[in-house]
């Protein structure tokens, strides 16, 4: 990404040295003072159809305002939006707005807005492109009020109005070159383009005409990239930042340095089962060899030694706040080689068979376990070696029948657009299952009464077919000082921007 700006070595200087968290006091009522924060990932850009959660949603919220809010447990509240409603068979959705918002180039926050960026995003190619693909057509109803009119009934749609969907920007800067490089939005944010560089750090002064001003409390953010774990904890340790993103192996250190280790679970780790119709691997087409393998794994042990403890052992891939979660689930497949090699005998593998897969360096602690519990049942792992710049596309292309991965879990029914349908990017080889097809279609014509009962039987099917061998789900770690509360956000692994606080 090229340079925001060119910063002038004085002002670098001015700001790499000025401490995180200064106090100044506002004569709003709000706090004032600086948050600074180190991000695991650089930004990739603020345009809207290429935003992204994840660790990069710390950068947009400053400058853009999305039409819902998800409070920490996910659930959807009012924000641009101030009411909204469907019809009976939940195929539009009736958005209400407020009247008083405005984007910092002048022009309206109102309905045109809402169309113009929904269209924006769906016509995009960013990964979150699927946020808006449902809505078929909008209906204006007023300035303040509109329609939107769905293909189909789309259970995740107002979750994401409270994140990428429903993030909003001027719609004159849509259609400028420079908006990955300087958004114009209604958010508590402006950024200050003079003293951002890429790569370095971004940094955002108040919107003084903010609709919201005290839901956050900071007259100043900064958010510096910094993808190494040690660099991070020195940075929060020395005083450089305020709070930053942190893996298991560093709790103790930041422990004893005084820091507040804050906790959530995302994402689900684990075996991903691509080829289930056995396209490349016959066997894998056998849902009890697909069992087997879910048997194969001390879980339990890989937790507790590998993780220090920083998880919970899960046989599904929803997140226990998804809908689709069921408790029941887990320990479907407790560790038992004994029964794992009998399946395989049944099936017709006791031989066992070869099996191609990645070999990628997030996860190389991990490649003796996969081939040594592999092994027991005579499954051999020809590893081929993937750059880390390429794993993603190399899994998402259906090159490899099996592979290790760990993946984000939000909502329910993202998670099924996500994994789980013919079309969905993490099911590679497009597998589909005529029964699953019909699970899937009773949970996403559901109401929101019997949806979650709908959802589940989907993971049911799931588990009891082995599509995917979930081994935990990972604690996710976030640091932060003493001096600053965070508030974990469910199902991302780093907090919103509102979800910081000083402390009293």
């Amino acid at each position: 990404m090229r340079l925001l700006s060119a910063v002038s070595a004085l002002t670098l200087t001015l700001v790499v040295t000025s401490c995180a968290g200064t106090p100044s006091g506002h004569p709003d009522g709000h706090d004032g003072g600086r948050l600074t924060l180190a991000s695991g990932n650089d930004n990739n850009s603020f345009d809207p159809a290429a935003l992204e959660i994840g660790h990069r949603v710390q950068y947009w919220m400053p400058v853009y305002d999305t039409l819902l809010v998800l409070d920490e447990d996910g659930d959807p509240q009012p924000n641009l939006a101030t009411g909204w409603s469907y019809n009976a068979d939940a195929t539009i959705l009736n958005l209400k707005l407020r009247d008083d918002v405005t984007f910092t180039d002048g022009a309206p926050f109102d309905s045109a807005a809402v169309q113009a960026n929904l269209e924006h995003l769906a016509a995009g190619s960013g990964q979150n492109s699927y946020m808006a693909a449902s809505i078929a057509e909008f209906d204006i109803v007023d300035d303040l009020e509109l329609n939107l009119v769905l293909s189909a009934p789309d259970p995740g749609l107002l979750g994401y109005l409270g994140v990428v969907a429903g993030a909003m920007a001027s719609p004159a800067s849509l259609a400028d070159p420079d908006i990955a490089f300087q958004p114009v939005g209604s958010g508590p944010y402006l950024l200050d383009v003079a003293r951002t560089s890429s790569g370095s750090q971004y940094v955002y002064v108040r919107n003084e005409d903010y609709w919201n001003t005290g839901a956050f409390p900071y007259d100043e953010v900064v958010i510096k990239p910094m993808s190494e774990t040690t660099a991070r904890l020195n940075a929060l340790r020395s005083g450089q930042v305020d709070a930053a993103p942190a893996v298991a192996s560093t709790i103790s250190q930041a422990q004893a340095s005084g820091l507040q280790v804050n906790r959530t679970q995302v994402n689900w780790v684990g075996l991903f089962i691509a080829d289930r119709d056995g396209a490349q691997v016959p066997a894998l087409g056998d849902e009890r060899v697909r069992q087997a393998i879910n048997l194969a794994f001390d879980t339990e042990a890989i937790v507790e030694n590998v993780m220090l403890g920083e998880g919970s052992v899960t046989d599904q891939i929803f997140n226990p706040a998804a809908d689709a979660f069921d408790a029941e689930l887990d320990g479907a497949y407790p560790y038992d080689p004994d029964e794992a090699k009998s399946l395989m005998a049944e099936a017709g593998y006791a031989d066992g068979f070869a099996v191609r897969m990645p070999r990628i360096d997030a996860y190389s602690n991990l490649n003796p376990i996969i081939e040594q519990s592999l092994a027991e049942l005579n499954i051999t792992v020809d590893w081929v070696a993937e750059a880390p710049d390429a794993a993603v596309s190399s899994v998402l292309s259906g090159k490899y029948p099996m592979f290790f991965f760990q993946l984000g879990s939000q909502s329910g029914w993202q998670d099924i657009q996500k994994s789980v349908l013919p079309t969905s990017p993490w099911n590679p080889f497009r597998v589909e299952d005529d029964e699953l097809s019909t699970l899937v279609a009773t949970a996403q014509a559901s109401t929101h009464e019997d949806r979650a009962a709908a959802m589940q039987a989907v993971n049911e099917w799931l588990v009891e077919n082995a599509w995917f061998d979930p081994w935990y789900r990972e604690n996710t770690v976030y640091l932060s000082n003493a001096q600053t509360n965070v508030v974990m956000q469910s199902q991302n692994v780093v907090p919103w921007i509102r979800g910081f606080t000083p402390a009293d």
